[in-house]
């Protein structure tokens, strides 16, 4: 039954993803949809399947599937995608990406996380903050194959005052996955973020405990997220207790390099934080 149910939710997903796309080559002037987001919605309590080789982590056979992810330094990493997408995010200008980005995507919560003098070869800059106090910031766009949105969060204002929507946690669907990052995150998420996160495959993590959240609040959002690849940033001091966290139900890699490439084939089965060198 269980399997019959879960061959279900992944012909729910294939559906999904096709009629997503024969939507966007006959009307153009639709509005993006979120596939991780309509999918979770739609089978909150569904186990996704995925095409898991025995060796994760291993180049797909297809390059068209790959995205390629590199850590740049602090909360920058830069995204290409199949398309020739390149995306940058929190940027700052001080962690500059080999090539200047297409986008960029910033958190204003401290000055390394965002410029309001940015490169102007930048096509898109997309603030995770609003110019009106209070209001949130939405992000709904489609970039050649990428389709970026964000959720936004309360952050610590001045004297610890919650400041509203002061954070945004930045969604990047494309190749079939799910790809987040959570910005400058204070406070734990609630049950409404993670409705409006959807599922996400790969997640970006700020480990600095403290300066966003403590290790233990980090990884209660992380083990609730259930992301198959896991991404440090940030801070490397406190990164030892961030996977002090993290039992056996989650691996650790420690990388040879600052890139990974990953695509829907290539995902571990299970849970996998994967350190970039210039965070060990």
């Amino acid at each position: 039954m269980r399997a019959g149910f879960l061959a279900c939710a992944w012909a729910t997903i294939c559906l999904l993803t096709v009629g997503f796309g024969i939507a966007r080559a006959e009307d153009q002037t639709r509005p993006p949809v979120s596939q991780c987001q309509a999918i979770a919605e739609a089978l909150p309590k569904a186990t996704f399947a995925r095409f898991t080789p025995s060796a994760p982590l291993r180049r797909a056979a297809a390059d068209q599937e790959v995205v390629r992810i590199t850590y740049i330094g602090h909360s920058t990493y830069f995204i290409e995608t199949p398309g020739g997408v390149t995306i940058a995010t929190d940027y700052s200008g001080v962690y500059k990406p080999p090539v200047t980005p297409m986008v960029v995507t910033m958190n204003h919560a401290h000055s390394t996380h965002y410029t309001l003098t940015p490169d102007p070869g930048i096509k898109y800059v997309l603030h995770g903050w609003s110019d009106t106090p209070g209001e949130k910031a939405k992000i709904n766009v489609k970039v050649g194959d990428t389709y970026i949105r964000n959720v936004t969060t309360d952050i610590r204002g001045g004297f610890s005052a919650p400041e509203m929507n002061g954070n945004s946690i930045f969604i990047f669907e494309v190749a079939g996955l799910c790809i987040g990052h959570l910005g400058h995150l204070h406070y734990e998420l609630t049950n409404s973020h993670y409705a409006e996160i959807g599922r996400l495959d790969v997640v970006m993590v700020p480990v600095d405990g403290g300066l966003t959240m403590g290790s233990d609040s980090m990884s209660r959002v992380i083990k609730h997220l259930r992301s198959s690849l896991i991404l440090p940033m940030h801070q490397r001091a406190p990164l030892a207790n961030f996977l002090s966290m993290f039992g056996k139900e989650v691996d650790i890699t420690y990388a040879p390099s600052d890139t990974i490439e990953v695509s829907m084939r290539t995902l571990p089965k299970k849970p996998l934080i994967y350190i970039p060198r210039g965070m060990q």
